[in-house]
């Protein structure tokens, strides 16, 4: 179908424009099935304008979502009591030095998907509450996400969902960061054992605000207010990535066109080369690549030229990737 224009109208969407020859009105609705619900015609001063009713699955009893977001808190409190060197099974009274943790990277994480959530209802996409992953792993997570069931229906929509949740999140994770940093303590890199962490542009220049004297041996020894703000900027910066279904992609599918795939499976790459200094990166790729994979799906409306909004959006979401970019995440 090539648009001429399009009108949001809340549940339809009226599209004024025609079908490319050969394709009938029916070969369209059979063809769009999974995006809409039904497609109608009309003439209106010798142009046709299509009615168009996207598809809005019922929602689900948020059951769910509740569940897992209270097993994900247990989780992260004990990983961050963990932290603090408490042994749950052992010391069970202590497990509330975990919750700093807990509820800086539980506000990053619910922050950055209700971003997502809300700005989703906003251009009439029907998604899902948030979904949490408790896990055991270091951070007792594996993250959140959202699920959109219906279509996305223009490009302001697109690049507004797809920035929402980094930009909301990176809003609550940079003070967290200066607060967290705060509250940490210098030590001798001589006596620094364990993981070591990748610096960002920003982690070093949070460091030269609060540290303006550390010396070449010296480390800070992160609060878990600050470590969960450093993987806050770090979910942040994977999720930019100009990749499939990540934040990033959909940011690039909107502003990019014929050029997305090229950035996308460049970036993959690069991604990649990468993995030769890190094997983080390896991870990820492979993550990526099976899972959430390069290719984005369509939009109703890929024709109506780019504003200044979006185009705005995607410089801040660059920006914030530049900022958040660590190349080596983790050291040992």
């Amino acid at each position: 179908m090539q648009i001429i224009r399009a009108r949001d109208q809340g549940k339809t969407l009226l599209i004024e424009g025609f079908l490319f020859s050969g394709v009938t009105l029916r070969e369209a609705r059979r063809r769009s099935r999974r995006l809409v619900r039904s497609i109608q015609r009309k003439s209106s001063d010798g142009i046709d304008v299509f009615i168009v009713r996207p598809v809005i699955k019922s929602a689900k009893r948020p059951s769910i979502h509740l569940t897992l977001f209270l097993a994900t808190i247990v989780t992260t409190i004990l990983a961050g009591a963990m932290m603090e060197g408490v042994s749950p099974f052992k010391n069970f009274t202590q497990i509330w030095k975990g919750i700093p943790f807990s509820v800086t990277l539980m506000l990053i994480l619910g922050v950055h998907e209700m971003g997502h959530f809300l700005t989703a209802k906003k251009h009439h996409v029907d998604a899902t509450l948030p979904y949490f992953i408790p896990a055991p792993t270091l951070i007792g997570t594996f993250g959140a996400f959202i699920k959109m069931r219906s279509p996305v229906r223009n490009r302001l929509a697109l690049v507004e969902i797809g920035a929402s949740g980094p930009f909301a999140g990176f809003i609550v994770a940079l003070p967290a960061l200066f607060i967290g940093l705060s509250l940490s303590t210098v030590t001798n890199i001589a006596n620094a054992g364990g993981i070591q962490l990748g610096d960002s542009l920003l982690m070093k220049i949070a460091t030269a605000i609060l540290y303006p004297g550390l010396t070449e041996v010296q480390d800070i020894m992160l609060h878990p207010v600050a470590f969960a703000a450093w993987i806050g900027m770090l979910v942040t910066m994977l999720n930019l990535l100009p990749i499939g279904q990540l934040d990033g992609g959909h940011i690039a599918f909107a502003l990019l066109g014929d050029w997305y795939p090229k950035v996308a499976y460049g970036s993959l790459v690069a991604i990649l080369i990468l993995g030769i200094f890190s094997a983080n990166w390896i991870v990820w790729a492979a993550l990526v690549f099976f899972l959430i994979r390069v290719k984005h799906p369509p939009i109703i409306d890929d024709h109506t030229p780019l504003s200044r909004r979006e185009i705005t959006i995607g410089i801040i979401a660059l920006a914030i990737f530049i900022l958040t970019f660590i190349p080596m995440p983790f050291r040992t």
